[in-house]
């Protein structure tokens, strides 16, 4: 896959402006972490935090809710990507075989994660339903789409290296 990312991604929190709320998802990192490894009892686990990522429920801020949608998004788009749903495969796939998934999905994984959360924002007019949501201007919300799918992207490849 070419990506060295560190492992210290997966407890890096990302912190609100105001610095009173931290958005920390490592725990869903490890989870996903876990089941690469075997862990195949807390499949059912993911599926259900991944639905209610879905629907941004228990969010705390707008940040933590577009976190969240875009973990739901990403681990979705890893499956399409990977043309699997078995994350321990997922785990194994070597060099070439991520090369492969690159020119077939014409995109690095990274890239692709990336994109796809960041349309599924635009598409769904997300940002105007944050902003009225958690009565934050939609400008301080689009400073972080980016910055939050590179996030929540390193995370997820880190949690499947």
């Amino acid at each position: 896959m070419g990506s060295n990312i560190s492992h210290e991604l997966i407890s890096k929190t990302i912190t609100n402006i105001t610095v009173t709320d931290q958005i920390e998802f490592s725990s869903f990192f490890k989870l996903l972490n876990s089941i690469k490894e075997g862990e195949s009892e807390k499949i059912s686990l993911l599926d259900k935090q991944i639905n209610e990522f879905k629907n941004g429920t228990n969010s705390k801020s707008f940040l933590e809710e577009l976190g969240s949608i875009y973990l739901a998004i990403g681990v979705t788009e890893l499956y399409i990507f990977t043309n699997q749903k078995d994350l321990k495969s997922i785990g194994l796939i070597d060099k070439e075989g991520w090369e492969k998934l690159s020119e077939k999905n014409q995109q690095e994984l990274p890239v692709f994660l990336a994109n796809k959360m960041i349309e599924y924002i635009k598409e769904k007019k997300k940002v105007k339903e944050l902003s009225k949501k958690w009565n934050i201007r939609e400008g301080e919300i689009r400073k972080h789409i980016t910055k939050m799918a590179r996030y929540i992207t390193e995370g997820i490849i880190d949690a499947i290296e």
